[in-house]
Order: C-alpha cells, then structure tokens, then sequence
C-alpha cells in the first residue's frame, strides 16, 4: 500500500496555505484547488443554458461532472445520477418521487442518525400512512453508557412481510462508525425474502462516509446513495445515484409533466443543476486518483484510511487514556481504532467537573488557530435518544479529519485538549 504523500495533498488546497488547522471537516471539507479552477473557467468562458443551440461544451463540461460521479459510487451509466443542492434535498426528491409507489401499512426501517436520511421518509410515512420503524444503536461498553453502535442482530428482527424500504448511513457523522455495507444489505434482503416481503428498497446516506472510504452501489446492492460534494473536497452541491430499476418501477417523475424523462435521473432532478458546480465536481476523482501511483480509486482510498488511521491514534489514546475518563471524558460511539471507524471523533465531558461542549469549542477559539465545534450535527434524534440525557442546547464536540490533516496538528489539538482539561 502506497504511503500518502502529505505534502503533495495539501498544496492542492489554498485554504491550508494559511496554516490554519481544519478539524472538522464531516462538516464540509476545504475545497480542491482544481475544482475552483473548473468553476472560475465555466463562468468565466462557456456559461449558457444547456438547451443553448451554441452550448455544445457547455453540454459536454456538464456530463463530465455526471462521469465523476459514476466512478465515485462505482456506478453503470450516466443515466443513473443526478445532481442537486443538498443531500437533503435529493433525498426528499427520491421520497417525492416515491410517494405512488408506496402504500398505507408498509414499514420503512431508518436510524438515529442524520435527518436528511431520516425526515423524508418520516414524512413520506406521514403522507402514505405508512409505519416508520427505527433500528437502535446498543451499548457496547459498561464502562461508558455513550458508547455506542449498530449492530445487523438489532436490524434483522425489524424486517418483516410489509418492509418497503430500508434508510441506512454508511458511516455516522457522530459516532464515526461504519457500517459493512455489503454484509448488512445481504442480511436484510435475505430477512425479506425470508419474510415474504414483496419489494424491499435500501437508501443509503454516503455523506460522513465518501470522504474516507470507496463507495459500490453494485457490491453493495442499494437503490438509493447520496452523497455531498462539499464534504468531498469540492463545492457545495450534492449527487444521487439512483438504480435503474428503481427509476423505471418505483419512481413517479416529479418534474414538469411536459417533459420526457425517460427514466432518466430528470424524474427527481427539477430543472438543470447548478452547471458550474456539476463540472467543478469533475476534478475531484483525478484529484483522489493522484494520490496513488496506481492512479486508482480503490487505492487512494486505501492509503486515504491508512493515513487518517495513524493521524486519528493520538487524539484517541489522549481521550481514553484513565486519567481523562476520571476526569469524566466519555467518547460518542467505539474507541477502538480500526478499519470500522473513520477518523471523526464525538465527545463529552460529565460528572462532578463537567465541562460544557460549547465551552471547550471556545477555549480553541480563543486560543485561534484551530477549528473544531459542538452541537448534534443534523443527528438530533441520536443524541436525545443517548442515556444519561445530554443537553441538546450544549450537544457534543466534534473533532474530525480527513486525509489532508497531519500527525502535527493532531498533536497541537491534544495539546489544547489538555489545557482545556487540565
């Protein structure tokens, strides 16, 4: 496995030329300089409508986003993504253009974890009257009530004849757990079919998960995958990989009725998304495939968790060494490090000498130089739902990396950590 060249990741991002240390990127990662640079060139030289009889590179600059994103979900065509202005827009889009296709009594299964994968099928059951079911996450430490996680045995029994569909997250934006795609989705549909279930759909939230780890909507065997472009070191847009299947026997087209969509990703895209974004985004996989030699996703990813695994060890040992958990530092979710976190790490401190997490969020700003925040991240129901109750007003601090992000500035967070504690 190819070792990350640091140095070369970071020059291809202006904003860490300040020196200024980023460390909460599942918030929104810095953007690639190449992406900037398509951008500036689309508005600057070939802005036009698509439908423009002169428009032909525009037309072309476009599908070049769309090729991207076929590579980053390891997609078959073009026809099966589409781009729009947030995750979770595009997934309430999927739910709209679902609605005909569910009925009253189906079971749709969602998590305790970020609405966007969450809201929409709440309010799609709404709609349909249909049931909503929720897949808890367990304790798995006795030692810390917060710690946390997923586990398929909990999955399975809430599969039944009447399971329509299944909301998963790839990968928690709180916990920094991942989820194996490919096993849990195996086991649902083999738990449907065992359950005479007629029709079973997975939509899969990708959003904390594409920044670290490859993304195979064939392997895995989902409908349904987003992803936010901003959180993978482009701009502020997102994209949907919808199977054709689903677009063809499921979906209920939710634009102009004029139109002939053709079972195109146009039946939950409204109108043209935001051009210039589409083909910024197509500098974003010969940016990650730059990483490696191999110039191969695959293994960019691979040298991508490598690196953010050693970068993540010394904040981990420093949060769960004994003396901070006596100090009352309790982690959101697993402490291990392994390949089934990423390098994005929750906590709280509690009991007689608790810190509120807003507080240690200003100690760093204060102190400048390093970003990191607090709160529930769009996990609201996750955080409310943990025992004993945490303040949803206060939440918890987050601090999350990504494969720019180096051992040093890791080491100079823990040692702000350790004033803050002291």
């Amino acid at each position: 496995m190819a070792v990350l060249d640091i140095s070369k990741a970071r020059a291809c991002f202006p904003s860490l030329r300040s020196g200024h240390i980023y460390a909460d990127n599942a918030g929104g990662s810095r953007t690639a300089q190449a992406v900037i640079d398509r951008i500036v060139d689309y508005l600057s030289n070939t802005n036009a409508q698509l439908e423009a009889g002169y428009a032909a590179v525009n037309s072309q600059r476009v599908a070049e986003g769309s090729i991207a994103a076929v590579e980053l979900f390891n997609a078959t065509s073009l026809d099966e993504v589409g781009f729009g202005s947030s995750a979770t827009m595009l997934l309430e889009n999927i739910a709209r253009a679902l609605e005909n296709d569910i009925q009253p009594g189906d079971e749709l299964i969602i998590m305790y974890e970020h609405e966007a994968n969450n809201g929409p099928w709440k309010r799609l059951a709404a709609r349909r009257n249909a049931v909503v079911k929720y897949w808890h996450p367990i304790p798995v430490s006795a030692e810390n009530p917060y710690s946390v996680t997923y586990r398929v045995e909990e999955l399975l029994p809430l599969v039944s004849s009447r399971t329509r569909l299944a909301a998963i997250t790839a990968c928690s934006n709180i916990l920094g757990s991942v989820i194996p795609m490919e096993e849990t989705v195996k086991a649902l549909r083999q738990r449907a079919k065992e359950q005479g279930a007629m029709k079973i759909e997975v939509a899969l939230d990708c959003v904390a998960y594409a920044s670290h780890r490859r993304i195979d909507v064939q392997k895995w065997d989902v409908d349904y995958c987003v992803i936010s472009v901003y959180k993978v070191f482009g701009a502020h847009n997102a994209v949907a990989y919808v199977r054709p299947a689903a677009l063809q026997t499921s979906f209920t087209s939710i634009v102009h009725d004029f139109l002939d969509v053709d079972d195109k990703p146009r039946k939950f895209q409204p109108d043209g998304p935001g051009q210039e974004l589409v083909y910024g985004a197509s500098a974003i996989v010969p940016y990650l495939k730059s990483l490696t030699p191999e110039d191969d996703l695959t293994a960019s990813f691979n040298t991508i968790a490598k690196h953010e695994q050693e970068i993540l060890t010394p904040l981990l040992r420093f949060l769960t060494d004994a003396k901070q958990v006596d100090r009352g530092v309790r982690i959101i979710g697993e402490s291990e490090i392994n390949f089934s976190r990423t390098s994005n790490v929750s906590f709280v401190v509690v009991g007689q000498n608790a810190i509120k997490s807003k507080d240690i969020v200003e100690a760093f700003n204060k102190k400048g130089g390093i970003s990191i925040q607090c709160g529930y991240f769009g996990a609201y129901y996750l955080i409310d739902n943990l025992r004993p109750k945490l303040d949803m007003n206060d939440g918890v601090v987050r601090i999350s990396f990504v494969h720019y992000n180096t051992i040093e500035e890791v080491e100079k967070i823990v040692d702000v950590l350790r004033e803050v504690l002291a």
